[in-house]
């Protein structure tokens, strides 16, 4: 299995996952392919708890409502999680980039088929605590973009590319003269800024 991953593994993602919170989106994507049971499920809870919301910014944007960009997050949370377990991602490191093209397929496939099926058993309870609680459209949009406005400028430009132009980490690293890892670290924050503007918990309470 260690074959198929890219040969820009690094020692310290190799480390176990002591506090998954502390660790970046390619460390937990490992965990969960070759970590130990125990460390491979808290990475997940923690994976999905931030793929949630970027998700569900695709999902608004590209989706007719609030209920088709539920259902895409679930479905997408799922798919990588799937894919993860069975070591089918090959290139765990770019785990952003490989969320984001489950996303745009599963979004084609919600505008083509409607309402997705029923989440597996086991993965349900992962995506319970991190999907944004539902609540009216307008209010949901309002909220969000005044939230946006609380941004520091870098933090905001961020997210914008990272989310509505559909940027990497390397292009919005481009764009704004940054590191591709300070990128993730600046959007990882705006990401948690914008979820206690919007009164989001951390368990998606």
């Amino acid at each position: 299995m260690l074959a198929t991953v890219s040969s820009g593994i690094t020692e310290r993602m190799l480390r176990p996952v002591v506090d998954p919170t502390l660790s970046s989106d390619a460390e937990l994507a490992f965990s969960i392919a070759f970590g130990p049971p125990a460390e491979a499920r808290a990475a997940e809870a923690e994976l999905c708890r931030r793929l949630a919301p970027r998700v569900l910014l695709f999902g608004r944007r590209h989706l007719a409502d609030r209920d088709a960009a539920h259902d895409l997050v679930q479905r997408t949370l799922e798919v990588t999680l799937e894919k993860l377990r069975r070591g089918e991602v090959n290139d765990p490191e770019h785990i952003a980039a490989f969320v984001l093209g489950v996303a745009r397929l599963q979004a084609h496939e919600l505008r083509r088929r409607g309402r997705r099926e029923e989440v597996t058993a086991d993965i349900e309870p992962l995506l319970a605590s991190a999907v944004v609680p539902r609540e009216p459209e307008p209010l949901a949009a309002e909220r969000l973009a005044g939230c946006l406005q609380t941004l520091a400028e870098r933090e905001r430009s961020v997210i914008l590319l990272s989310f509505y132009a559909e940027h990497d980490s390397v292009e919005v690293a481009r764009a704004l003269g940054m590191s591709a890892g300070n990128v993730r670290v600046v959007r990882h924050r705006a990401i948690e800024h914008l979820r206690q503007c919007m009164g989001i918990s951390e368990e998606g309470s």
